[in-house]
């Protein structure tokens, strides 16, 4: 099941959009529902580890300094 909805572009993003489209061969309906639905996906992720994260740190699960210090170490050594 879909549902239509009203979207307001700026004139170049529509542009970009209109020319994407025809690139593709896709609708530009398609490249926008597709657009939306990652970043519903990406939001709801990020906002979901992000409510995980605050319960950890409630909860006093945090890195020991130890385990910080490894880490930073690692990425001096990677970023060498």
């Amino acid at each position: 099941m879909s549902t239509t909805m009203t979207v307001r572009l700026e004139d170049d993003v529509k542009d970009r959009l209109d020319q994407l489209a025809q690139a593709t061969h896709r609708s530009k309906s398609f490249l926008a529902s597709e657009a939306i639905r990652e970043f519903v996906e990406t939001n709801e992720w990020q906002i979901g580890e992000i409510q995980a994260a605050l319960i950890e740190a409630e909860a006093g699960e945090f890195a020991s300094e130890h385990d910080v210090q490894a880490v930073a170490k690692k990425w001096r050594v990677n970023a060498g």
